[in-house]
């Protein structure tokens, strides 16, 4: 798919690392509010996060998609196809590998001094979690994705690296 003939009301963002950030910035560009799968799974609470069921979730998802506008991304994509049938537009992100590494160092220690927001603790777990996610998304999720995405290709785009991504509403 080229780029958007006209701005989306409903993007959903899924891939490699970055999916936040870039739902932020389109956030603020399109003047669209932006939801974390992650919160859609989990409930963050003060004293610790608490796992929705299955039903809870989905009923979750289900509010946002038959809102006018949004942006929902995550990584999630076994249980997300109401999002892709619902979207006008999905972004895959599969920027480089090593580019994926150096950000998830990076997020992490403005995490850990505090500089960005976290929905998690930023422990040394969760940066080798992290890294490691990265390898099987690389290795496996990434083709099981695409498969999933390809009876959507008349809405889906790949974005591979900042440059496609900044100018795709220009």
């Amino acid at each position: 798919m080229d780029k958007p003939k006209s701005i989306p009301e409903r993007i959903h963002i899924i891939g490699s690392i970055g999916k936040t950030t870039i739902a932020k910035v389109l956030s603020n560009q399109l003047n669209i509010q932006y939801y974390e799968l992650d919160n859609v799974v989990w409930k963050r609470l003060d004293t610790g996060d608490i796992k929705r069921t299955e039903q809870e979730r989905d009923e979750y998802l289900s509010s946002i998609i038959t809102c006018e506008n949004w942006i929902i991304e995550g990584v999630h994509h076994k249980w997300v196809s109401p999002c892709f049938e619902h979207a006008d537009l999905i972004l895959f992100l599969d920027t480089n590998f090593s580019i994926r590494r150096f950000r998830i160092i990076k997020r992490f220690l403005k995490q850990k001094i505090g500089i960005e927001k976290a929905n998690y603790k930023p422990t040394l777990k969760i940066l080798q979690d992290l890294y490691n996610y990265n390898t099987v998304f690389e290795n496996k999720s990434k083709k099981k994705i695409i498969v999933m995405l390809s009876p959507y290709k008349n809405k889906f785009i790949i974005l591979k690296n900042n440059n496609e991504i900044t100018n795709l509403f220009k």
